[in-house]
């Protein structure tokens, strides 16, 4: 099981890439992980900021991020985040972005 620094530095080492190929300029990592609360059954949870509309980039990041981090992943967008008020609310404060 990684920790939260890792998970920090294995984007951080991929920021460039991830930007220039999935056009994610902000990337955060929220929920267990970022509270230290993860056990190992623990998903990452990722939040990311984008700066075009993508399709099936989307799903292909997501599947990118999962073998890069080598665990399973649930990504979500930032703008979809915050149309979910109570859920936005609830994170936005354990939000650690890489």
């Amino acid at each position: 099981m990684r920790t939260l620094e890792e998970i920090k530095k294995i984007i951080a080492e991929h920021k460039e890439e991830i930007r220039q190929k999935y056009g994610i300029v902000i990337l955060g990592v929220f929920g267990s992980y970022a509270r230290g609360e993860q056990k190992e059954t623990s998903d990452v949870d990722i939040l990311v900021e984008l700066e075009r509309p993508v399709g099936l980039e989307f799903y292909e990041f997501w599947e990118y991020i999962e073998n890069l981090l080598g665990t399973k992943a649930d990504v979500l967008t930032l703008t979809a985040l915050k149309q979910k008020t109570p859920l936005w609310e609830k994170i936005k404060g354990d939000i650690v972005y890489v």
